[in-house]
């Protein structure tokens, strides 16, 4: 047989891809828990992290199991923090900014799946994160400034990203994220708006990041009340053109977002990645119909109902636990009375900006609602789809952090 006469193979797909696109593949047999990992793995992208490290860090995390999932990650940010100070304590400055700013993912992804919100880990990971994150700022001289935004009494913690290629007046960004992840993770937004001369703004609302953690601040409906304030901060902020702002929220940020929008007129733009027109409608819609009865029956029978199906369901339990910490509620009906006002219904026709929505096909948390979103909207509209031949079909474009960037930015340019 000559080199001309190899055989072809008859398989005509890896055995561990078992469908027909790249996310067939999963590296822990718990659907959120593996597209809350995929979601570090895309971050590799940036040096954010590294694929050896996330892989080791999955071989640990056992399906449900949240105290797997904070050891791991935590394991691990300790692990290359370590290495980050020796290479410090040498002066290798290089080399230590690179291992502090995985570090710092690591810190924070260990509470991304981790709901016990009475545990100390939450501040001290959380503190960590950022501990490592401002000293991969002053190692490298990346072009970003902690800022403390006033707020009620209290502040939201965040960076301005200010751009070096902006002339002297530039378009600004305001970008913050949903439920689960924390916007340094978010670097294929402000550092795609850095080299295309925008800057950005990012902050950590009530119930998020350290906003919850270290200001005890919970989630709110009226979003409103969060924008504005940021908004008044960011028209402070020297090099910002005041007519060019956008706003931007990814996952239950692709609600919150638009309700700001819908109250501060400042804005020349709003994005939300994917649309969300009623953020608790679109959970209930997924419930089994005895629970959607219980709901029916009252605070004391759906209370029971959904106690029992967290008891016996790790990730409803997972869920349930961290809702009602970061809305601060006490009773699931509470909190799913809460959920329920999330609802862009009465104020979605006073958006008044032009509004984009990012939705993947293989959206699954929200699915159907960036569609009834973009219906409802009387604003200048537009909406991109991400298929599976992007490859950034998952929630937020999981995994996919470069087309997302390339595909918004170039949109963007011709806008903001």
């Amino acid at each position: 047989m000559t080199a001309t006469d190899t055989p072809i193979p008859t398989a005509t797909r890896n055995r561990f891809f078992p469908g027909p696109t790249w996310t067939s593949h999963w590296f822990i047999d718990a659907e959120v828990m593996d597209d809350q990992f995929k979601h570090h793995l895309e971050m590799t992208f940036y040096g954010q992290a590294d694929l050896g490290e996330c892989l080791e860090i999955a071989r640990t995390i056992l399906p449900g199991d949240e105290e797997s999932w904070i050891r791991s990650f935590s394991d691990m940010a300790r692990r290359v923090e370590e290495r980050a100070q020796a290479s410090d304590a040498r002066g290798k400055r290089v080399s230590a900014a690179s291992a502090y700013l995985r570090a710092s993912t690591y810190w924070r992804g260990g509470l991304m799946h981790y709901s016990h919100h009475d545990d100390p880990r939450q501040l001290e990971y959380g503190t960590a994160s950022y501990r490592c994150y401002d000293r991969y700022l002053e190692l490298t001289g990346y072009p970003a400034q902690p800022v403390e935004i006033p707020y009620e009494g209290s502040s939201l913690p965040g960076y301005f990203y200010r751009s070096p290629h902006a002339p002297a007046k530039a378009p600004l960004i305001i970008m913050f994220q949903g439920r689960d992840a924390w916007p340094e993770d978010t670097r294929w937004v402000y550092d795609g708006a850095l080299q295309r001369g925008i800057h950005c703004l990012t902050f950590q609302g009530p119930g998020q990041g350290l906003a919850l953690r270290r200001n005890h601040l919970h989630f709110r409906p009226d979003w409103e009340q969060v924008v504005t304030p940021v908004v008044d901060f960011a028209v402070e902020c020297d090099g910002v053109d005041a007519s060019r702002i956008a706003l931007m929220g990814l996952s239950f940020g692709g609600y919150l977002a638009p309700r700001g929008a819908a109250f501060e007129h400042r804005l020349k733009m709003c994005i939300a990645d994917p649309g969300v027109m009623n953020w608790g409608g679109s959970i209930m819609a997924q419930f089994p119909q005895p629970l959607r009865d219980a709901y029916a029956a009252g605070p004391e029978q759906f209370n029971r109902a959904m106690q029992a199906t967290a008891d016996a369901h790790p990730l409803h339990g997972w869920f349930l636990r961290d809702m009602l910490a970061k809305h601060g509620l006490s009773t699931p009906y509470e909190l799913y009375e809460e959920l329920l006002r999330c609802d862009l219904t009465p104020y979605v026709e006073q958006i008044q900006c032009e509004t984009l929505i990012l939705e993947g096909s293989n959206e699954i948390r929200s699915s159907g609602e960036s569609q009834r979103l973009f219906d409802a909207l009387r604003c200048s509209k537009h909406m991109i789809v991400f298929d599976e031949s992007t490859t950034a079909q998952l929630h937020c474009q999981g995994g996919a952090s470069g087309i997302a960037g390339e595909t918004m930015f170039d949109w963007l340019d011709e806008r903001l």
